[in-house]
């Protein structure tokens, strides 16, 4: 990403943005339902990098998978480009973690610019402390496993009733909810 670009979308309204985007015609372009962990007092812009969850099978997700460090989730936090912004389909379900303190501790100390899901977080007190911008649904303290299985990082996905590619810009401002800004597409440049 443009690090000037960058610089004018940190100092941009969310609603500014919105407006925008929706005078070119690009009317769904928020995420739905999902806050800060706590508020930075600051945007949080960067380019997005996805991880796709399904539902999970129990014949698949016994906790040894974690064992593996290409499980996808592990994958996806070790492979998140610096500056980007982690973006995770958890299918709009909360009743299971899409990640706690120690993977988001990890992004954030990788340089990772934030990380959003449809779901919620464990470990939501120690996250809301990292300097890093986290968005979900709400706390939930039973490990993805049991309702979540991690299938695939960088691929188009829904998070909060909207796409997000690996060409999507997230941008949030701590007082609303985040919303997806594109930068380009393979057919159409964004001006």
């Amino acid at each position: 990403m443009n690090p000037a670009t960058r610089e004018k979308l940190m100092g941009v309204s969310v609603a500014t943005l919105c407006s925008a985007l929706y005078k070119r015609g690009l009317k769904n372009q928020t995420i739905q339902d999902v806050r800060p962990v706590r508020p930075k007092g600051r945007n949080m812009v960067g380019p997005a990098f996805t991880l796709r969850y399904i539902p999970a099978s129990e014949d698949r997700n016994p906790m040894t998978v974690f064992r593996d460090p290409k499980h996808p989730q592990r994958h996806a936090i070790e492979t998140c480009p610096e500056g980007s912004v982690l973006v995770m389909d958890s299918r709009k379900d909360a009743r299971a973690a899409s990640a706690g303190d120690i993977l988001i501790t990890r992004l954030m100390v990788r340089d990772g610019a934030g990380v959003v899901t449809d779901g919620g977080f464990r470990d939501a007190m120690t996250i809301g402390e990292l300097d890093m911008p986290a968005y979900h649904h709400r706390p939930s303290s039973p490990t993805n496993l049991t309702l979540h299985e991690a299938i695939d990082i960088n691929v188009p996905i829904g998070c909060g009733d909207v796409g997000a590619t690996s060409w999507s810009v997230t941008t949030t401002a701590s007082s609303s909810f985040r919303r997806k800004l594109p930068t380009r597409s393979p057919t159409r440049q964004w001006r």
